[in-house]
């Protein structure tokens, strides 16, 4: 039998876990997704947005970033009316906020991915954890990465919502060394 991280305790965490937690991403849809989903998360467990995230990419286009920068009033009405995401005024604000700053971090950097892995100088930290309770909620990188996006905007983006953008991207591998992805995920 597999030894995974101890989160992943139902079949969509597992999933998650196995497929796309700590895997280097590269691709700016997918950074924005991660991007509006952690924010969502805020206060909630992540579970809770796995459960939701099919609807998420429904009623945020496929998070195309420059489709929900002009979100208006009408489809926050929408958004705040859908049970299938978190009705969170504040957070559907900073999702359409934080596409904007996003598309204006493309045009400085070229890419989102360009700007954002600039935190972890191109390459993913790869960590060698043995307890859960060694890995950290927030780090110097993501207190930097948290700082800046802040500076230009962005909404819900605190350092503990930066590291855990951090892990679910692949910019730091936290896969607990007892764990079969540690080492998959650091190749």
């Amino acid at each position: 039998m597999k030894q995974r991280c101890p989160w992943a305790t139902n079949e969509l965490a597992i999933r998650y876990h196995d497929e796309e937690w700590g895997v280097p991403v590269h691709d700016d849809v997918v950074l924005f997704e991660f991007l509006i989903l952690e924010g969502a998360q805020a206060g909630l467990s992540w579970n809770t947005i796995l459960l939701k995230r099919t609807r998420y990419r429904i009623v945020f286009d496929n998070f195309d970033p420059a489709l929900v920068a002009r979100f208006g009033q009408r489809k926050v009405k929408q958004l705040l009316a859908d049970a299938g995401i978190v009705r969170n005024r504040l957070k559907i604000a900073a999702a359409i906020q934080n596409a904007k700053m996003f598309l204006t971090v493309q045009q400085e950097f070229g890419s989102f991915d360009a700007y954002l892995w600039r935190f972890v100088d191109g390459c993913p930290k790869v960590n060698h954890w043995r307890p859960l309770k060694q890995v950290p909620a927030r780090t110097t990188e993501s207190d930097a990465m948290s700082k800046d996006l802040i500076q230009r905007g962005f909404k819900f983006v605190g350092s503990t919502i930066c590291y855990a953008y951090m892990q679910a991207t692949g910019m730091v591998n936290d896969h607990l060394v007892s764990c079969f992805r540690h080492k998959q995920v650091s190749r």
